[in-house]
């Protein structure tokens, strides 16, 4: 399988933006039965080359499902149907079709070296907003790492709304959260912001973040699709859920890299918060996409001591996992400071935090019975 696997995997960006390829419903699933030969899946990947049908080939669960990219309306559903080792021809209508169901009906469990985020586990990403020096980075590692966070976040690079405000350390700062992460065996998420950047950033994180700025810069989700690194996606400011999902569908066509989404909250006419939570998102992504998915109390709400009882809420909801922002001395950050937990406040939510994910797993296990 894996010959006829590699020689069908190609890079589809080109399908993604030619027009034809924008109108719904034009794609389809075929789904092979789970006793299918190879050469019976073979014979279908032919018969769908023969019609001018990009294959896709998804391995992932007891059945191989082949996700045909084009203009399928030149063959019939019954005619798929028919073939040895079919169980089921089915027209995708959304606009997105690898980071859906309906291409990969199992969850995609993303292996960060080791650490698993989608396993029915909850990962917690913790650091500073901006990497400030390499002593601030070692003690938010330290803290993070006490709490139980796994993964190492700051910011590099970072995005201001003023060209005034502090921009982050470049390269130097990637060093100092590469070195800290690996003192206290964490792994690294930090941002990139432009293509520029992305085999630098590369080079020294574990997970490539592309922020909320960015959900939408197509040519950026393409190219950090082709690193093979995992890539946290965050939510638009104000991005839709299709959107979102859509945007995840540059980053998917490449074939390389496995997605996280991030929900971030989203802007709305509210101003008691930063951004309105938006912890619908979980159950909603989870049910029209495959890929995991991870809450960001920190930015969903802007105040630190919202930060707690929405990162609770974040677990309710189903949430793999959450990203959140600490900080040793929160009123002197450099940036995000009032959003920012000080070590007491951030054990405090973790311990809590860690009784919900107990409940959630006895949840689970009433949803099996």
């Amino acid at each position: 399988m894996d010959g006829s696997k590699n020689a069908n995997r190609r890079n589809l960006s080109a399908c993604i933006e030619r027009k034809d390829q924008k109108i719904g419903g034009k794609e389809m699933i075929i789904i092979m039965k789970p006793t299918a030969t190879e050469k019976e899946i073979q014979t279908v990947i032919e018969r769908a080359n023969d019609n001018g049908l990009e294959v896709q080939v998804n391995t992932g669960s007891a059945q191989v499902v082949l996700g045909l990219i084009g203009d399928t309306r030149s063959v019939q559903d019954v005619a798929f149907k028919s073939y040895d080792g079919v169980e089921d021809a089915v027209r995708i209508t959304n606009t997105y079709k690898l980071t859906s169901r309906e291409f990969h009906p199992d969850d995609t469990v993303v292996d960060v070296d080791g650490v698993k985020i989608g396993d029915g586990s909850f990962v917690t990403m913790a650091g500073p907003c901006s990497i400030e020096g390499l002593d601030q980075i070692r003690i938010c590692a330290e803290m993070a790492k006490k709490g139980g966070a796994k993964i190492l976040r700051g910011g590099a690079f970072k995005p201001r709304t003023s060209p005034y405000a502090f921009q982050g350390l470049g390269e130097e700062g990637l060093k100092q959260i590469r070195q800290a992460a690996d003192e206290y065996d964490m792994k690294v998420i930090t941002e990139v912001m432009d293509e520029g950047h992305i085999d630098m950033v590369a080079a020294y994180s574990d997970i490539i973040q592309i922020g909320a700025r960015n959900m939408q810069n197509f040519k950026l989700l393409s190219a950090v699709g082709k690193t093979g690194k995992p890539i946290g996606l965050k939510r638009g400011i104000s991005g839709t859920i299709s959107e979102w999902l859509n945007a995840a569908e540059y980053i998917a066509v490449e074939g390389k890299s496995p997605i996280i989404f991030i929900e971030r909250g989203i802007r709305t006419y509210e101003t008691a918060t930063r951004n309105t939570f938006d912890l619908s998102a979980v159950p909603i992504i989870k049910k029209f996409s495959h890929f995991p998915i991870i809450v960001d109390p920190s930015h969903g709400t802007g105040v630190w001591d919202l930060v707690g009882p929405m990162a609770r809420a974040g677990v309710a909801s189903g949430a793999d996992g959450m990203i959140v922002e600490i900080h040793p001395d929160p009123k002197n950050a450099w940036s995000d400071g009032p959003q920012s937990l000080n070590e007491k406040t951030y054990v405090q939510m973790m311990k809590e935090v860690e009784i919900l994910v107990d409940a959630m797993k006895k949840i689970r296990q009433l949803e099996t019975i």
